[in-house]
């Protein structure tokens, strides 16, 4: 399978390269030229395989010029075996039709483990056959630093920086960061918002030269078409678990980069029936104003209990766009460019592609908060903040309640335990025995300026022989 550009005039790559670029070289993001496609017949022989063995089964087109398959089946093994729930994305069922797909049983207790077990294992494999070193640089709102390093932190061959907003994710998130500590691993706290720490990682992929000879760096944000695509899986797994391809289930996915909601939009070009997929969003809407009224405009970012999705940029989007432009990469960069210097507006064909598939909520923190005590009160099921805003936004849709709907649970309510105290439940939710210490270790972090100069100069001076 190859590779493009969503802005066109990036190198077309195979896979082993697209997951050591990350972002292309005109500033687009990879997206496959074609998509795998699976017939109702094939779906139905799906409906009976382990979520390891599925994952086998989806992603081998996606990079069997560079894994064979029982090497790739290892790979996936390996990366599934850290999980702590013998079914790794467990569908649990709270009312009619209201499901819970539980993302969080990985060794961080969020969705990320998912792309990110996988991903580091993938590297590990690539790095070592062509003898390279490369550098991890990621930015973080709060669950995917943990969660990469996490993943890589076992690869012998990568030096990891992840960026995060100091004092904007919360203790438990910054703790399963800054308490994995090895020569090779750099927890940046920078004094700024997330959209700082993601634009300073954007700009130093599009210009390396302060790293040294030999050296580049690699994505584990969801520019990494990687992530992607192991997100492609559990929607499959849900689907066959509620009865597809004889019958569609819908999406509700607390979403702030678009990357996990995305995932699910190609699954259902790749033949798994969806009926729809939900944007759910907090204050931090630009995805639910985008939908709304067509309109990409920046506001200022608001931080609030759902500390992941606090992000004015979804980078993903882009992905989507090319799609919704009947893949004219000239149309997406000019559009891309344009909203460097400011708000664009999306054609009206183009809103009709996204609305034949998406909708969208924004849920405020009063509603999260009122989401997590209500489902607490009914039911005896414990939903993190931005899980919340999911299932929040899935009671919503009138002519969709004869639809099995699937709420993406992201992460663990014991990451959040100040946003749990305030919906005053009658639960403390505890963290799983392997992270009971969390609170007793040395955390290691360097707290820097929002200034990327600053940035480049701390990476360059601690990069490992």
């Amino acid at each position: 399978m190859r590779y493009i550009s969503t802005r066109g005039t990036a190198p077309i790559l195979g896979f082993e390269d697209v997951l050591l670029t990350g972002l292309a070289s005109d500033g687009g993001l990879y997206v496959p030229e074609s998509l795998p496609s699976f017939s109702p017949a094939e779906l139905e022989e799906m409906a009976s395989l382990d979520y390891p063995t599925l994952a086998h089964r989806i992603l081998l087109p996606f990079v069997e010029e560079a894994f064979g398959s029982e090497e790739l089946q290892k790979i996936i093994n390996d990366s599934y075996a850290v999980f702590r729930h013998s079914a790794v994305a467990p569908l649990v069922q709270l009312e009619h039709n209201q499901w819970v797909l539980e993302l969080f049983h990985g060794p961080t207790l969020a969705f990320k483990d998912f792309a990110l077990q996988l991903l580091g294992r993938l590297l590990d494999a690539v790095l070592k056959r062509r003898g390279e070193k490369v550098v991890i640089m990621g930015a973080t709102s709060g669950d995917t630093g943990s969660a990469a390093i996490a993943g890589c932190q076992r690869c012998e061959n990568i030096d990891i920086f992840i960026l995060h907003p100091h004092q904007r994710v919360s203790e438990v998130q910054r703790r399963q960061m800054t308490t994995l500590s090895g020569p090779t691993i750099h927890n940046l706290a920078i004094e700024g918002n997330f959209d700082d720490c993601q634009a300073m990682v954007k700009a130093s992929f599009r210009d390396q030269s302060f790293l040294p000879d030999g050296r580049s760096l690699v994505a584990v944000n969801s520019i990494n078409w990687a992530r992607i695509m192991a997100q492609i899986v559990y929607y499959f797994y849900a689907g066959l678990a509620l009865g597809a391809p004889h019958r569609a289930a819908a999406y509700s996915v607390p979403t702030g980069n678009f990357g996990d909601i995305f995932a699910g939009y190609l699954a259902s070009k790749m033949g798994l029936p969806i009926a729809q997929l939900m944007i759910a969003t907090n204050r931090n809407d630009v995805l639910h104003r985008l939908l709304s009224s067509g309109d990409y405009a920046r506001q200022a970012l608001e931080q609030t209990l759902s500390p992941s999705m606090d992000i004015t940029v979804s980078s993903n989007f882009e992905r989507l766009m090319f799609d919704l432009y009947e893949r004219d990469s000239a149309a997406v960069a000019g559009l891309m460019n344009a909203l460097d210097d400011g708000d664009i507006a999306l054609s009206e064909g183009a809103m009709a592609n996204a609305r034949a598939m998406f909708a969208s909520h924004r849920v405020d923190d009063a509603d999260t908060l009122a989401c997590i005590s209500k489902v607490w009160e009914k039911s005896g099921y414990l939903l993190d903040p931005h899980s919340a805003i999911g299932y929040a936004a899935a009671k919503l849709p009138e002519g969709m309640r004869h639809v099995p709907w699937v709420t993406l649970a992201t992460a663990h309510p014991a990451k959040f335990p100040g946003a749990i105290e305030r919906a005053e439940v009658d639960a403390s939710p505890e963290l799983p025995a392997h992270l009971s210490d969390l609170f007793d270790l040395d955390e290691h972090f360097d707290v820097l300026p929002n200034d990327m100069a600053e940035v480049q100069r701390f990476m360059s001076a601690h990069l490992g022989a």
